[in-house]
């Protein structure tokens, strides 16, 4: 196979992929699956960090728009994030993967401070870092979360995980004929609002040129092939 395109990575896994087709909750099918993925790409020598979602049990905007105090409801989703961070960190441990959890809400009984300098440490030593508890804000996603963390460890690229193989000009799942993207410019992603993540994630990796990735993570192999730099999805950068 051919050299290893992005050496840094930041993976961005949503929650509700965890649920499987179960659509609530984790589902450990599922969670193996995508932890030997990542298994292989650590193995092909890339340091991965990931920011993963809490969609699969609680989405803060859902409980705002039902007349929740929005900032509750936000730190309630930083919370699921916890549990499916946990979870991910469980099934890695489970394939003999050294991972630290890194939260930006302090609980040290469950996981270590985020620290910008010793997350950089532990990917240097090879282990997965998976950054938890969104930006520790509420009001920002974890798409801004997998964004800013990505500018502060000087990833090389951000791999949106998704469920479909790309960004489409509408939703494939709805429109047979959707059109799909090979490659976006920022601009681009930004003025069509195409979905791949919120502005302000947009804005932070287009100012700090950072590349996204959108691939389809259902199919194995899929985050290797996006670490190698293949084309195997839609290409969002310069």
């Amino acid at each position: 196979m051919s050299e290893v395109k992005y050496k840094r990575i930041v993976l961005k896994l949503s929650g509700e992929a965890l649920a499987g087709d179960k659509g609530y909750g984790v589902e450990h099918t599922v969670l193996s699956a995508i932890a030997r993925q990542i298994v292989e790409v650590v193995n092909h020598g890339v340091q991965v960090a990931v920011v993963v979602g809490g969609g699969n049990i609680w989405r803060g905007i859902s409980g705002s728009e039902k007349g929740m105090d929005r900032a509750t409801a936000d730190y309630m989703g930083m919370l699921a994030t916890v549990i499916n961070a946990l979870a991910l960190q469980d099934a890695l441990e489970n394939e003999n993967i050294t991972v630290r959890v890194q939260s930006a809400i302090e609980m040290k009984e469950l996981a270590e401070p985020y620290i910008r300098r010793r997350a950089i440490r532990h990917l240097e030593k090879g282990r997965v870092v998976i950054f938890a508890a969104g930006t520790g804000n509420p009001y920002f996603s974890t798409d801004t979360t997998a964004a800013l963390r990505s500018a502060e460890i000087e990833a090389s690229a951000i791999l949106m995980a998704k469920k479909v193989d790309g960004v489409y000009d509408s939703d494939p799942m709805k429109n047979p004929n959707a059109i799909k993207y090979e490659r976006l410019s920022y601009m681009e992603l930004l003025q069509q609002g195409l979905g791949v993540m919120d502005s302000t994630a947009s804005s932070l990796c287009m100012d700090n040129r950072i590349p996204i990735i959108v691939f389809n993570l259902m199919e194995e192999g899929n985050i290797l092939k996006a670490a190698m730099g293949e084309n195997i999805g839609t290409y969002v950068g310069e």
